[in-house]
């Protein structure tokens, strides 16, 4: 299953107000799980960046000149993104400043599906809170780059509090035998009867094992009872 995370940075909080789309990054995942293939540009706008916008992000007026115009990646976007579910976070944002700069090339709008993470995270963590720093932080995901906000950054970011909301790393395994034959394993049809061998040790195998673990740092056969 191929989805795509996107994200975008904007000269403004309103395209309303004609603010504009100024970055635009994508990162592919496949079955949740983020890959190589990525998308990321700048666009030049005759709209100025907002000073609260240039100061996040750390892009200029200046800068944006040197780079094409949307409608010069617009078709390279289309390429990337497919029919592929969309994920976004705060879609609404996203979604009203991309469709935007399609309507001012005379495009429709995108008509991919989109899942919101802001939402769902509101679901699935029942908190208030639930910007992109907070989710990080939460889930332990480094955040040591982010100085500044950046489209593919940020998408890069999100693909990680995306697969820890619907689960985290242990989601699901799809693979391939050699016949070509696709096998899922998932846990609630997965099931195995366990058992179990009792193996009486000596006192002095005990004694050579408790001193073994005394050498190793913070290992949690330490904190077993024999």
């Amino acid at each position: 299953m191929r989805e795509v995370v996107l994200d975008t940075e904007t000269t403004g909080l309103s395209y309303k107000s004609g603010d504009r789309m100024v970055e635009l990054g994508c990162v592919e995942l496949i079955n949740h799980v983020a890959t190589s293939n990525k998308l990321q540009f700048y666009c030049s706008v005759e709209k100025k960046m907002n000073p609260d916008a240039a100061r996040i992000t750390g892009l200029t007026n200046d800068f944006l000149n040197e780079h094409p115009p949307f409608r010069e990646n617009v078709e390279k976007f289309f390429d990337f993104i497919r029919d592929d579910n969309l994920i976004i976070h705060n879609a609404d944002f996203d979604m009203g400043f991309l469709n935007n700069e399609l309507r001012i090339l005379g495009i429709g709008p995108i008509k991919n599906k989109v899942i919101d993470t802001v939402k769902l995270a509101r679901k699935n963590l029942n908190t208030r809170i639930v910007n992109l720093d907070y989710l990080c932080r939460r889930f332990s995901i480094d955040l040591s780059e982010r100085d500044l906000h950046g489209a593919l950054l940020d998408s890069e970011l999100l693909a990680e509090v995306y697969l820890e909301l619907i689960g985290g790393k242990q989601i699901s395994m799809n693979l391939e035998n050699s016949n070509d034959n696709k096998i899922k394993f998932e846990n609630k049809n997965f099931k195995k009867k366990l058992t179990s061998i009792k193996i009486n040790l000596s006192k002095n195998e005990i004694t050579d094992h408790k001193n073994t673990i005394k050498t190793i740092k913070n290992t949690i056969w330490a904190k077993i009872d024999y």
